[in-house]
């Protein structure tokens, strides 16, 4: 359960439009069912009150969405902003992506965001989800009520949730955390451990389940590049369906290599995927990478921060070198 309620959200932004803080509001609205939210677009206090939603499964990153919100008009967007999510935004900023003149922040806490797929694991036909002392109960049309424990609901962006701080905002509603040691490095390390053939079959099994939705490449807040090589049509690798398997791994690799050094790690490319491939892991590697062969760097941490992928210092890796770290690691 989210530590700031719901009311505290609604009644600050209430006050924000009020007083001509904001002319809108970005924020969650229901869906078809408890789970089933969306990012949506608020314009006064009765909207807010029949359709704002905020609980386990706000987990939308709303940084991207602020590139075409705030290029609509002169107005002023309200933004809730996760600690996870000022990561995002500040990066974005550093890229100029967006007026930071035509955006109010508010920084919330988040005690992590539930998977809903990890409950229909086990649970067919939801109607219902509800939280009550760390205990998730949903409620279904074929097996009654079942619950969980709510740590064995978290996604893995959360349950190795690298920082509970906020690194942007104009106010800050509720409590404020710290940078954390997490172990989001560790399945990375399993994958280093295996052999070059099991790497590629681990791999292969996971993106020949790409069904080249897009929906990865259109929710990552290191993707706003206005016009995608993936939808050029002279470019040779145009929206398609996979052909074979080199094209199924060539679009992910090529994102991964077109956000090395910007990917924050929010996580949002995993948490979209209708197939639940673990596209983070791809980004956590070029991360960790980093991390040694340059020095830690978090991308989004500070405004106006260069990756070491993008600045030149006598000391950096050679190419060698960096092959020979990498026949270790295997």
């Amino acid at each position: 359960m989210q530590e700031i309620k719901r009311e505290v959200l609604v009644n600050k932004a209430k006050e924000l439009l009020s007083d001509g803080t904001v002319d809108r509001v970005l924020g969650w609205k229901r869906g078809e069912f408890d789970y089933d939210v969306t990012p949506g677009v608020f314009r006064s206090a009765e909207e807010l009150d029949s359709g704002f939603v905020w609980g386990d499964f706000c987990g939308a990153n709303f940084s991207k969405y602020l590139v075409k919100e705030t290029a609509k008009g002169e107005g002023r967007v309200l933004v809730f902003l996760k600690p996870c999510d000022t990561y995002s935004f500040n990066q974005l900023l550093t890229e100029h992506r967006f007026d930071r003149e035509k955006v109010y922040a508010l920084g919330v806490p988040c005690n992590g965001m539930l998977d809903i797929s990890r409950i229909k694991e086990s649970a067919e036909g939801i109607v219902s989800v509800c939280e009550e002392d760390g205990k998730v109960t949903a409620d279904t049309l074929y097996d009654g009520k079942k619950t969980f424990d709510r740590d064995a609901l978290l996604p893995d962006r959360c349950s190795n949730c690298k920082s509970k701080k906020h690194v942007a905002y104009d106010e800050l509603l509720g409590s404020d955390g710290e940078v954390l040691d997490s172990g989001r490095f560790d399945e990375v390390e399993k994958l280093e451990k295996m052999t070059a053939d099991e790497r590629f079959a681990f791999w292969q099994g996971e993106l020949s389940r790409c069904i080249r939705c897009n929906a990865c490449r259109d929710v990552c807040p290191a993707c706003t590049c206005e016009k995608c090589v993936f939808d050029n049509p002279d470019s040779g690798v145009e929206n398609k369906a996979a052909a074979d398997s080199f094209e199924e791994k060539m679009f992910h690799i090529i994102r991964a290599f077109h956000v090395a050094g910007r990917c924050t790690d929010c996580g949002e490319c995993s948490r979209v995927c209708p197939q639940h491939i673990p596209l983070h892991l791809l980004n956590r590697k070029f991360i960790k990478d980093i991390d040694e062969f340059y020095g830690e760097y978090q991308a989004g941490a500070e405004v106006g921060s260069r990756a070491p992928v993008v600045n030149y210092t006598t000391d950096d890796i050679e190419p060698s070198q960096a092959v020979e770290r990498g026949e270790q690691n295997a």
